[in-house]
């Protein structure tokens, strides 16, 4: 009868805690410095989560460091109450193979919560370079083998993932050039100083638009609708198949983390993917806001997976690591 008791008031708690939450801030942790793409997507949706949630204030904590994994074990070391959480990107798929003795397991110390956006890619060539359009580049690049410099804003980047998956899809090694950033990565571009990179939208779009760079394609399933984009052919209907690269965010909590909690802030996620001017922002960034499934835990956590399963021997096979 005890025990019985026990575990009764114990069920009377849980519903008791879930039914009060939040009643206190919220920290979103961001695992990289603040002013970069990941900082901005989660300071718009902690804007657009506070109504939801009750009008209660969401702080961005931002923890830098090893590819990632600092900020994400911060979170999965967390006390499971919902009021440490975790926006992440495409680095969720990669740091299990990208950094040595990672202290935590992507797929089981975390709680998913849903998918936030996709952000495209684009294959972009330095200005002087002799191929203008996609099918002159693979020439280009068949005529050219052991003397092509690809650019990446260093180890574990977005530009980076995109240019070694585009290497694995043609079968052609190239000289990968790392930067520290996507910045510096772009000067030399457009000097002349490296051949062609891929790299997210939030960093090509303007430099295509004022034709500082040459577009070659875009990494998507199907075509982009902005205006600078818009003509470029996907990477998969020029002939690499399954070939899609998105920089995605996603929500996470704490493994343990309670279920009616949980629930209660990925409907508040719902509600903030439907907000006018968080989508007005993100499309600014360049980013298309999730309305597909991927917004259920349980899907996101599978979509995770498939990530893993696609980076992980991609990664392997180049020998990087990112600590």
């Amino acid at each position: 009868m005890k025990k019985l008791l026990v575990v009764a008031a114990a069920v009377t708690s849980l519903f008791a805690y879930a039914d009060t939450y939040p009643s206190k801030p919220i920290s979103i942790v961001v695992p990289f410095s603040a002013g970069g793409p990941t900082d901005r997507v989660a300071r718009d949706l902690a804007e657009a989560l506070r109504k939801p949630l009750g009008g209660v204030s969401i702080l961005v904590d931002n923890a830098a460091g090893a590819g990632g994994s600092i900020g994400a074990n911060k979170v999965a070391k967390a006390t499971p109450d919902g009021y440490t959480l975790l926006l992440h990107h495409i680095s969720m798929a990669t740091m299990p193979t990208l950094v040595r003795n990672i202290p935590f397991k992507v797929e089981t110390d975390f709680e998913y919560i849903g998918m936030v956006n996709d952000v495209p890619m684009t294959l972009i060539g330095r200005p002087s370079l002799p191929a203008k359009n996609y099918k002159e580049l693979t020439t280009w690049i068949g005529q050219n083998k052991g003397k092509i410099n690809l650019g990446n804003a260093g180890v574990g980047s977005a530009s980076h993932l995109c240019g070694l998956m585009f290497q694995t899809a043609l079968g052609v090694d190239m000289t990968t050039v790392p930067y520290k950033g996507t910045a510096p990565a772009m000067t030399d571009l457009i000097g002349g100083q490296i051949d062609f990179m891929c790299d997210q939208t939030t960093n090509t779009s303007t430099q295509i638009e004022a034709k500082k760079v040459q577009a070659y394609a875009v990494t998507t399933a199907k075509p982009l609708t902005t205006p600078a984009l818009k003509d470029l052919p996907t990477l998969q209907d020029m002939g690499l198949k399954g070939f899609e690269v998105t920089i995605w965010h996603g929500l996470y909590a704490p493994k343990g983390t309670p279920a009616d909690v949980v629930a209660k802030i990925n409907a508040a996620l719902k509600v903030a993917l439907k907000d006018a001017d968080f989508i007005k922002k993100q499309e600014g960034l360049g980013a298309v806001v999730v309305t597909d499934k991927r917004i259920e835990p349980a899907e996101h956590k599978k979509f995770v997976a498939a990530e893993i399963a696609k980076w992980s021997p991609i990664l392997k096979a180049a020998g990087v690591y990112a600590d």
